[in-house]
């Protein structure tokens, strides 16, 4: 079994902020066959499967700086170690649309993760879904608790939709085939057409079609 959690804060006016990009993916991942968001551990919690494998997603509902508490209550629950634990949370330290996996470290000042780390250690496995930074400390938490812009619409459905192309590899710790997925719908390989390149035409005064000869000599040649 895997516990997947998305890292964001619960209520209507946050669902379109950077902070809750955890939510959307769990969101997403939900449309595909999973039970309907029920009230439990101190979150919205929904079942179903990916694969054989049986999967919890968590939405902690404790507001982000006590996520550790939701998903400490569900890991005792279903008796679940660390290593059955894939978190997607927010990373300002990554271009928007960038993903990396990790597995244990620091939180580096994500209030989440430091939630997480007091509840229930650092080993546990990270997906940091890239969404920029401001460029000043000072801008961060407006920035993180602003709405994604409308031009980043398209980034954001690709990925979301790479998420959900790879995400039974993630849960079979296949993590370059998961990324691979993603970096297919962000970047995706053109198709090739199978048309050979036409030939560079000759420069209109180039030597190769000069013929200097005068009328009588090509003429001579002609006959020769």
């Amino acid at each position: 079994m895997k516990l997947i959690v998305g890292l964001g804060n619960p209520g209507e006016k946050y669902s379109r902020n950077r902070h809750n990009i955890g939510f959307m993916v769990l969101d997403r991942l939900s449309e595909a066959g999973f039970s309907p968001w029920k009230s439990k551990f101190q979150g919205q919690v929904s079942e179903g499967r990916i694969g054989s494998e049986k999967v919890i997603l968590l939405k902690p509902a404790t507001f982000m700086n006590l996520s550790g508490q939701a998903v400490g209550e569900a890991m005792w629950f279903y008796k679940l170690s660390m290593e059955d634990v894939i978190v997607f949370h927010d990373e300002l330290d990554l271009a928007p649309g960038k993903v990396r996996l990790k597995t244990g470290g620091g939180h580096a000042g994500h209030n989440g993760l430091r939630s997480l780390h007091q509840h229930i250690g650092p080993e546990y496995s990270r997906v940091r879904l890239g969404i920029g930074h401001p460029g000043h400390k000072d801008k961060v938490a407006r920035y993180v608790l602003h709405d994604f812009a409308k031009a980043e619409a398209n980034w954001l459905d690709d990925l979301l939709r790479g998420i959900e192309d790879g995400i039974a590899q993630l849960v079979t710790d296949e993590g370059p085939k998961f990324l691979n997925a993603i970096a297919l719908r962000l970047n995706p390989s053109r198709p090739a057409t199978g048309k050979q390149k036409p030939k560079p035409l000759a420069a209109p005064n180039s030597t190769a079609t000069e013929d200097s000869r005068s009328p009588l000599q090509r003429l001579k040649d002609k006959f020769s």
